[in-house]
């Protein structure tokens, strides 16, 4: 069990260092550390906060068709370049975009392991 979250973490942190590496994306992330770090928080976040705004913003969700939820996970994953020195974010695109990737790789990692 342990071995998978492990596995899980250091997948999304080796897409956060490729997106960084990326020209023009507007992600930076300093180390492999903060890669590591920002994946944990990512997962934090993905299990407390993200549910309890999926709740409150439900109807926008609903109207919305689900679209919604994109927003939501940028804001988040903006928010979080705030609190984490070493890893920035250049404007909401990037950031929508850098959600995006996190979650494709988090569902195949979901899948895979």
């Amino acid at each position: 069990m342990m071995i998978k979250i492990i596995i899980r973490i250091l997948g999304l942190a080796a897409a956060l260092l490729a997106l960084s590496n990326f020209p023009g994306s507007g992600i930076t992330v300093d180390s492999i550390y903060i890669a590591i770090v920002v994946a944990v928080i990512w997962g934090v976040l993905g299990l407390t906060v993200r549910p309890v705004l999926g709740i409150l913003t439900l109807p926008i969700n609903i109207i919305t068709f689900g679209l919604f939820s994109f927003i939501i996970n940028a804001l988040l994953f903006w928010l979080l370049s705030t609190f984490i020195a070493g890893f920035h974010v250049a404007g909401f695109i990037p950031a929508l975009v850098g959600s995006v990737v996190l979650s494709i790789v988090s569902f195949i990692m979901h899948k895979a392991f």
